[in-house]
């Protein structure tokens, strides 16, 4: 189903050199096909390392930074992104939903999303933080916190005004319906009445439980030696915006990417993150008889 939706489109105004050069060139670690999904640590600047485990994406923060949604657009057309954190459209503070607002996106645009959005001008800062203290939980939805998620949208284009040619002249006055005179409108009526090629069918309902209980299970096969991170409700800062109108080309996304998170010493805990294991110290019968030695040089 074709319909128009009311959606923000970003202004980006970036202060700082180093916002400037941390923006200047494509971080590595991205994720998606019709956009660049990355997160970003804001204190340190850095781009958090995307690890793939379960069929699934994960990145390690640290907790009480300030963190950052960056998309880029790699398409030559407008884009829609409906962002969510913890389940939950930064945008409204409903629970995410596809067809909830989001952000517009110029061909090839690039734009940090760095907080909850307060107003045209404000957002609540992203920070990671134990679950309790999570914008999610702290509005009782904690059902879903861990995870960030954009889903993406081509745009509809606009339909061709009708090309009206003049009959030719032997045909002029006759008042016949043949082909030649009826070729044109009957293109634009199929042109109009074609419906729009269908969206990749997303997971039922029960496969998405399934992967999602398969994902869980295994993370808390064990105990985790701290909590778990959500997002927290941060400090206001300064973000404008202004509003503009989208008509999606599909009512499902074109794309859903899903990234999850935690800290990192949960993530080695559950097995996400593979640190290289120690070389174990083997004691030895006599260490002092067990190597040859010869004379060594003299100093």
């Amino acid at each position: 189903m074709k319909h128009r939706s009311l959606t923000i489109t970003v202004q980006t105004t970036i202060t700082g050199l180093a916002a400037l050069l941390a923006l200047a060139c494509l971080p590595a670690h991205a994720v998606g096909h019709l956009a660049d999904v990355t997160v970003v640590d804001r204190d340190t600047g850095a781009t958090l390392p995307v690890h793939y485990a379960r069929g699934e994406y994960w990145v390690a923060g640290r907790p009480g930074a300030r963190y950052a949604i960056t998309v880029r657009n790699r398409l030559g057309e407008r884009v829609l992104a409906v962002p969510s954190v913890d389940g939950v459209n930064v945008l409204s503070g409903e629970t995410a939903a596809w067809d909830q607002r989001g952000y517009v996106f110029a061909p090839h645009e690039r734009y940090q999303i760095t907080g909850w959005r307060k107003s045209a001008s404000e957002v609540a800062a992203f920070e990671f933080a134990p679950i309790a203290h999570s914008y999610a939980a702290r509005t009782g939805r904690p059902a879903h916190v861990g995870v960030i998620g954009v889903a993406l949208f081509r745009e509809q284009p606009p339909l061709p005004p009708p090309s009206v040619a003049p009959a030719p002249y032997s045909q002029r006055g006759r008042g016949d319906s043949g082909a030649d005179g009826d070729d044109g409108a009957n293109a634009l009526d199929r042109l109009r009445e074609e419906p729009a090629q269908a969206a990749p069918a997303p997971l039922s309902r029960a496969e998405s439980s399934a992967r999602s209980q398969s994902a869980e299970s295994a993370a808390n096969a064990a105990p985790l030696p701290s909590a778990r991170l959500g997002t927290a409700h941060g400090q206001r800062e300064t973000s404008v915006v202004t509003h503009t109108t989208f008509a999606r080309l599909h009512s499902h996304p074109n794309e859903v990417i899903s990234i999850r998170y935690d800290s990192r010493e949960n993530l080695i805990a559950s097995g996400v993150i593979r640190e290289p294991v120690a070389r174990l110290h083997v004691p030895r019968a006599f260490p002092l008889s067990d190597q040859f030695s010869y004379v060594p040089d003299p100093r």
